[in-house]
Parts: C-alpha cells; sequence; structure tokens
C-alpha cells in the first residue's frame, strides 16, 4: 500500500522516524524524503491511506541537546522532555501547542510569538533573556526563570510555583495574568499588565504593579518602595506590604486585612478604602486623599487627607493645614489622637 503523506513544519531530527513511515516507498522517493525531512524541519506526520483515513502522529523530542538558532522554528503539535536548549537563539518561535518538561532553556527569546504552550518543571537560565514575548495562552508550573525581562506584551499567562530570582522588567504589558506561589526578586515587576489575579506572591523589588488595571491579590507578601503607583481597580487581600510610597496617584484601591508599613503611604489616591488594616510604621499617610479607611491599632500620622472619613484606635499626629485642604471635608473618628498641628515639621 502506498502512503500519500502531508508534512508541518518541524526539525530534522525528524529524519529516521518519517523514514520508517515511508518503507512502502520506492528508494528513490526514500531519497527525496530524507532531504525534505532535512531541508524543511518537520515535527509532524500525517499518512493517508487508500480508504482516505487520516491520522496524525504527535512528534515527541526526548534527551536532545540543540544548538542551531531556531533549531525548532514553527513547531505544531510538539512534546519535549530532558532536552537542552543551548547557545541558539530563538529555538522554539512561531511554535503551537508545545508541551514540555523537564529541559533547559540556555539562550535568548525561546518561545517569542507562540500559542498554547505548557511548560513544567523547566529551568530559564539567566542567558534566556526577554524568553516569552508576544504569546498567547501560556502556562508554566514547578519551574525556575532565572532570566531577567521575561513574559512582555502576552495574553493569558499563568505562573504556579515559579521562581524568578532576577525579576526586574518582568510581566510587563501583559493580559489576563494568573500567578500563584510565584516568588520573585527584582524592580519594575508586572508594569503596564491589565486583569491581574495574584495569589500567594513573594515579592522583592521596588516599583512594582505601576500601571496595573483590575488587579486583584490575595495572601501575598510584597517588599516593594513606590509599589501599585498610577493603578486603576486594584483590591489587595489579606497581605503584607513593606515600602515607602505605597499607591500614589492610584484610583480606586481597596486594602482589605492587610498590615501595612510605608513612610508617606497611600498618597494623591482618588477613592482609597482600606477596611481591617494596619497601618505599622507609618507616617504622613493619606495626603491628598480622598478616603474611606477603617483602621486597627496606632498611626504615627496622618497628613492632610482631601476628603473621606478615617477611623482608628489612635493616631499620635494629626496634621490638618487649613487654606492646603479643608479640614471639615474629612471626618476623624478615633478614640484618642496625641497631638493636633498645623506643620507636619519633625515628622518627615
Amino acid at each position: 500500500m502506498r502512503l500519500g503523506c502531508c508534512l508541518h513544519a518541524g526539525m530534522a531530527g525528524a529524519e529516521t522516524e518519517a523514514t520508517e513511515w515511508s518503507l512502502s516507498a520506492a528508494p528513490w522517493e526514500r531519497r527525496v524524503w530524507k532531504r525534505r525531512i532535512t531541508d524543511y524541519v518537520l515535527p509532524a506526520v500525517c499518512m493517508q491511506g487508500t480508504f482516505g483515513m487520516e491520522m496524525e502522529k504527535q512528534m515527541e523530542y526526548r534527551d536532545r541537546r540543540f544548538t542551531e538558532e531556531r533549531a525548532l522554528f514553527g513547531s505544531r503539535d510538539l512534546t519535549i522532555n530532558g532536552c537542552v536548549f543551548d547557545v541558539g537563539e530563538s529555538p522554539l518561535k512561531e511554535s503551537r501547542k508545545i508541551n514540555a518538561s523537564q529541559s533547559l532553556f540556555r539562550y535568548k527569546y525561546p518561545f517569542w510569538y507562540c500559542e498554547d504552550i505548557d511548560l513544567e518543571r523547566v529551568t530559564f537560565f539567566e542567558m534566556a533573556r526577554a524568553g516569552v514575548w508576544y504569546t498567547k495562552r501560556f502556562s508554566m508550573k514547578n519551574s525556575i526563570v532565572e532570566a531577567p525581562k521575561n513574559f512582555r506584551r502576552c495574553e493569558d499567562i499563568s505562573l504556579t510555583n515559579v521562581m524568578i530570582p532576577h525579576a526586574e522588567e518582568t510581566l510587563w504589558f501583559c493580559r489576563n495574568v494568573n500567578l500563584e506561589g510565584v516568588k520573585a526578586n527584582g524592580p519594575y515587576f508586572a508594569m503596564g499588565s491589565s486583569h491581574v489575579r495574584v495569589k500567594d506572591l513573594d515579592l522583592i523589588g521596588d516599583y512594582s504593579f505601576d500601571g496595573v488595571v483590575d488587579c486583584e491579590v490575595w495572601d501575598s507578601h510584597l517588599a516593594s518602595k513606590d509599589a501599585f503607583w498610577n493603578t486603576s481597580g486594584v483590591v489587595i487581600r489579606n497581605s503584607f506590604i513593606t515600602g515607602e510610597y505605597l499607591g500614589w496617584n492610584a484610583k480606586d484601591l481597596t486594602l482589605i486585612d492587610c498590615t501595612i508599613e510605608s513612610l508617606q503611604g497611600m498618597c494623591y489616591i482618588d477613592n482609597l478604602v482600606m477596611k481591617n488594616c494596619r497601618l505599622i510604621n507609618t507616617n504622613l499617610a493619606f495626603e491628598y486623599c480622598s478616603v474611606d479607611a477603617d483602621l486597627k491599632g496606632s498611626v504615627d500620622s496622618v497628613f492632610n487627607p482631601k476628603k473621606g472619613i478615617i477611623r482608628a484606635d489612635h493616631i499620635e499626629h494629626l496634621v490638618m493645614q487649613e487654606g492646603v485642604i479643608d479640614p471639615g471635608d474629612t471626618e476623624i473618628l478615633c478614640e484618642s489622637i496625641g497631638d493636633r498641628r498645623d506643620t507636619p515639621d519633625g515628622l518627615w
């Protein structure tokens, strides 16, 4: 029986397997088949019998080492296990439906312009920088990303139990992002992204989440100066955030059951809501802020809130400068206030 074959873009390593599929062909036909495999790089083979029935065989690469630039460019329906992608750039650029596990990526740009990528227990080494850009539907679990500048202008990104020790400029301008159990260290994390869901994030790095839109954060620990600046529609629950100047220039920022430590935190915010929160070591909070705050414990100092209501057990220093703001626009409900003053001198 003679087999008619259709080929999809892929890799030269498929030569042996593809030759086995074509044993019924004449010798000269087999030589042509080998040349096409080598020239055009093919990961998947379709075969069609005399009754017109089509079957597709998904290719798997196991325990291989790749050094060529664009080694598996444009691959489709590919499984990768125990492989090393070494010095060649863009090994899987423009690929679709790739499943990879227990594999290593050592060089630049492995997943650009890709779709439907599923990775588990992989490592992106430091030179695999800018590894995932312009990609849709990308999932990574139980993995390590050493390289900076990853995940840019991507859509539908899911990271679960991923370590990112060099997270500078990571997750920029992405849409539909889910993070769970991520540990990251680096500045400018998640800048400009939208529709972001975060759970159990441990982050060390200043200027995080700058400009994010529609973001929810649960059960997280952030050590980050200037976090959540210029944001819109952010809700943070049951989290601990330490870092000065939290949330400046934000709109619709809500914190629930959170502990905050922030010099001049929560200033210049339009519609700040705080429910059952603690402010520790937090000085000169709420300047020019429209606020509805329910605070537990003591607050070091409150400075020129623009309008709203602040409830607290104790405020050590309350600074309200008439002529700068209208003190009557903000209701202060507090069991005790250490002192009221019209200057912040001595509190900086």
